[in-house]
């Protein structure tokens, strides 16, 4: 068993590999890769507003409200500063540096300042802000990554899925035309802005750490990166482009026909792999917006210490992130149908891993992992190799999918919310006091 130190440097050792080997992947094929990204944050035009400042929010959970005060005021300043320099030089709009630089800011003075339970809070907290940094790099260059290794992509299969699922995307697609562009705005700015929906979430479950010294064994950060971690896995094996590049006018002259969403494609009962552009990612199977969105209304539902009902408001949120992002996902022509299922499975199942630690790995983890883990692996395996039986058979295919998931779905929910499992932290916390 590796002690904590010896952990934390492999880990970082590991981090830090994993940097430079983007780094050098993403200079070969000429893309902008994770170092670079990380230098024009520090001196250069920050490529994302809301990535920085989330990450600065989540950092300073473990700060006190002087401290925050401090933060924040430093941060805006440099940015203010970084910007009006911009500016007079003729450079574009790109704040976002000083969220950054205060980020590695707090790490130098937790390290060498502050002590006991003041440097242990600010350094817990400022990891998890620069996590969020770094792994929007790497998520960046992997998107990359996902072109490179999928030349051709798998469209054609997940659209006969989709036939089953009644062509979801089709149908928000239509509706959001409908509704016009206030509604088209509103939910954009809540897919782009995931990061946010997240962060609200995070500092509630954190909020009492400052005064407490106390964290929780689980909580959303943990889910998000772990789910950041494994599912990009699955672009380079299911690469997958949409229905706006596959089957819209986005797609351009790799498009199937201008069908998005409009007119529901043709069944064609001999599908395969279509060869697209060297830019559009295969960033589909699965949704990790679904994914993402979902932990984010799962852990808006209970307080991760007590397990007592979150605030209402809390709760209506995680609802509204979870709905407006899915309706996002379909609505946008970004995803099929059969991706968000992929994801919801994903998340559910990686959530069974990591909830509860303080419960161990017993038969009932275990089987409900495995059966997520088995149901996301049939999932893909049947969008690849049995689409046309889903095209042909859409009725007891699409019962058959969409009962699978609530079935997987309502297992959780017994498991984690039951009323048995969600007074029991309760009643131990009141018993310790």
């Amino acid at each position: 068993m590796l002690s904590p130190r010896a952990g934390l440097t492999a880990a970082l050792s590991v981090g830090a590999a994993l940097l430079i080997v983007l780094q050098i992947v993403a200079s070969h094929h000429h893309f902008t890769g994770p170092l670079e990204s990380i230098w024009a944050d520090f001196a250069g035009n920050a490529k994302s507003f809301t990535v920085p400042w989330a990450g600065l929010g989540l950092a300073l959970i473990g700060l006190s409200w002087r401290r925050r005060f401090l933060a924040v005021g430093a941060a805006l300043g440099i940015d203010l500063a970084y910007q009006a320099i911009r500016t007079l030089s003729g450079g574009p709009l790109a704040m976002g540096n000083g969220p950054v630089l205060v980020l590695f800011a707090l790490i130098g003075l937790a390290c060498w300042k502050w002590q006991g339970k003041d440097r242990t809070n600010a350094l817990h907290a400022a990891a998890l802000g620069i996590l969020l940094v770094l792994s929007s790099k790497v998520a960046d260059v992997w998107l990359g990554i996902t072109v490179l290794a999928g030349p051709r992509v798998l469209d054609e299969h997940i659209v006969l899925v989709d036939h089953a699922l009644g062509d979801p995307s089709w149908l928000m697609g239509q509706l959001l035309d409908w509704l016009g562009p206030l509604a088209s705005a509103v939910l954009h700015w809540v897919y782009i802005e995931l990061p946010v929906g997240a962060m609200i979430v995070t500092i509630w479950q954190l909020r009492t750490v400052v005064t407490t010294g106390d964290w929780p064994r689980h909580y959303l950060v943990r889910t998000f990166l772990v789910l950041g971690l494994i599912g990009p896995v699955f672009y380079v094996v299911f690469p997958v482009v949409g229905p706006m590049f596959a089957f819209g006018a986005d797609g351009h002259v790799f498009s199937l026909g201008s069908y998005w969403p409009n007119i529901v494609p043709p069944v064609d009962l001999s599908p395969g792999s279509i060869a697209f552009d060297h830019y559009t990612p295969r960033n589909c199977m699965p949704s990790l917006h679904t994914a993402w969105a979902l932990s984010i209304f799962i852990h808006s539902r209970r307080d991760p210490f007590t397990g007592a009902p979150a605030p209402v408001w809390l709760r209506w949120g995680g609802t509204f992130w979870l709905v407006a992002t899915l309706s996002a996902t379909l609505g946008f022509g970004y995803h099929y149908g059969a991706d968000l299922v992929a994801g919801a499975v994903l998340c559910l199942t990686i959530e069974s891993a990591l909830r509860a630690p303080e419960r161990g790995w017993d038969r009932t983890r275990v089987q409900l992992v495995s059966a997520g883990a088995a149901l996301f692996a049939g999932l893909l395996l049947s969008y690849r190799y049995l689409s046309t039986g889903f095209a042909e058979h859409p009725v007891p295919a699409g019962i058959v999918v969409f009962g699978l998931l609530a079935g997987y779905v309502t297992a959780f929910y017994r498991t984690w919310f039951g009323d048995a499992v969600t007074t029991a932290p309760a009643l131990e916390s009141a018993v310790r006091a």
